[in-house]
């Protein structure tokens, strides 16, 4: 017989602090929310998803990075296979604090600012092997008795000198804790060489200093729990994806709608796009 073993102390606290971290902060809203059939027509599996994010922990991740960005999920298409009957597909695949490695749908995210960033020259087989760690990696999860790994995320804005504040957010007690999502998808990419954020060092010629030797960079990769949602936007290898601009875009075929302020000027004026989308 199964013996099912009982929540500790520890365990609780941990999903008591997990969900405060978790719940959303009030007046949040989206300069541009994502459309999901749009984004589901401009992703490949591979690209990376960056989301602004407004749970408590999101205000945190974003002061310490100095980032917009404080979430990362890896786009799988249809490699989670099927969906159940009455269920979304299963598009996604992040690390969230408190759960692990989850798959969830596109729509998830469907009232964010986003940002696709894109793997520029991947093959196809390394495509695959990154997917397949991430599938893989799905059910992994969240050490809740580690408390100190989540509570520094309670400070919004904690008094940390710039220099630390990354070493802050990989402050931990190893892989089975890592709350930053971005964490496991650059473990995914390092697993197949495909670079980041490489540190580059120049090696010193035996000769002289202009000899070939010395010119050769060799690309030292940064440890996966070093790595936050923002560097896929500044790596200069992964190519910003904007859904709008994918598919055809001409402003000229925009609805404009003016709104006149009520000021004296008759230069301050709003303009706002009106959607030609059904349903609007």
């Amino acid at each position: 017989m199964k013996t099912v073993s009982k929540d500790t102390f520890l365990d609780r606290l941990g999903h008591w602090v997990a969900g405060r971290l978790r719940s959303e902060t009030s007046g949040y809203q989206p300069y541009t929310p994502s459309d999901p059939e749009t984004l589901e027509r401009t992703l490949q599996p591979g690209d990376i998803l960056l989301v602004e994010g407004n749970q408590k922990i999101s205000a945190a991740i974003k002061y310490l990075t100095q980032s917009t960005w404080s979430h990362a999920a890896l786009y799988v298409g249809d490699a989670c296979g099927e969906p159940k009957k009455g269920s979304e597909r299963l598009q996604l695949i992040e690390v969230v604090i408190g759960e692990g490695c989850v798959a969830v749908p596109l729509r998830k995210y469907a009232t964010y600012n986003t940002r696709i960033c894109r793997p520029v020259g991947l093959t196809g087989d390394d495509r695959r092997a990154v997917v397949d760690f991430m599938v893989s990696s799905i059910g992994t999860k969240y050490d809740l008795k580690n408390i100190f790994d989540m509570l520094r995320y309670f400070l919004p804005t904690p008094p940390v000198p710039v220099r630390w504040r990354r070493r802050m957010l990989s402050f931990g007690s190893g892989d089975p804790t890592r709350a930053i999502c971005s964490s496991l998808i650059a473990q995914a990419f390092q697993g197949v060489y495909y670079p980041i954020l490489p540190e580059i060092r120049r090696m010193p010629g035996h000769m002289t200093a202009q000899s070939k030797y010395s010119r050769r960079e060799i690309l030292h990769i940064r440890h996966h729990s070093l790595f936050t949602p923002r560097d896929f936007d500044l790596s200069p290898y992964f190519r910003v994806v904007k859904p709008t601009l994918e598919h055809g875009f001409d402003y000229k075929a925009l609805n404009w709608h003016s709104r006149q302020g009520h000021g004296p000027k008759t230069a301050d004026r709003e303009f706002v796009i009106e959607s030609s989308e059904k349903g609007d």
